[in-house]
């Protein structure tokens, strides 16, 4: 081994090279960095809010019979509990808003957002519902073909303006909703 003191020239020597190595680790590191940022600049990011869509709402349309089949065969499974709920078209809708006020509030409405097989979507349905303001509830139907259907409701309403100002809201954000006509036993 080799014990000699280095001469001074030596050791300025070795520090050059290590300042060197420094400076050109930290400009690679730099290039690497600068890339990189280029890179990700150019995605996407997942932090961004999503631009709404061109795509007009949709409105609701005029019910023909046509449809108004279609929305009964839609909604079966009403039928299967006989004797506890109705859904209600949009013409008993109007024909509920010209009858006397006694006869409107006879029977309340409650206002389906959906119905879901899995209870976490029924809840996340009832906290979208909680966000927008509206207070929901959700309820589990056994149905024989289909299992349990958690229901996720508002109301029960006896205001038709209410009704009209909730289904506003709902259709505004993108939440098909159904009206039923809760029957008192």
């Amino acid at each position: 081994m080799n014990y000699k003191p280095q001469s001074k020239s030596a050791r300025r020597s070795a520090r050059g090279n290590t300042v060197l190595g420094v400076f050109i680790g930290l400009a690679i590191g730099l290039i690497i960095a600068v890339g990189i940022a280029l890179y990700v600049s150019k995605m996407p990011s997942p932090f961004d809010k999503p631009e709404k869509s061109a795509v007009p709402k949709p409105a609701q349309t005029p019910v023909t019979p046509d449809k108004q089949a279609a929305e009964e065969k839609r909604f079966d499974f009403y039928r299967i509990l006989p004797g506890q709920e109705v859904p209600v078209s949009e013409k008993e809708l109007q024909q509920a808003k010209s009858a006397p006020k006694a006869d409107a509030q006879k029977e309340p409405y409650l206002i389906q957002a959906g119905a879901f097989q899995s209870p976490a979507d029924a809840d996340a349905m009832k906290a979208r519902l909680a966000l927008l303001g509206l207070e929901a509830s959700v309820e589990p139907a056994h149905l024989p073909d289909k299992g349990t259907l958690y229901r996720v409701r508002l109301g029960p309403y006896t205001d038709l303006n209410e009704i009209n100002r909730v289904r506003q809201s709902l259709s505004n954000n993108g939440i098909q909703a159904s009206l039923v006509k809760s029957r008192k036993e």
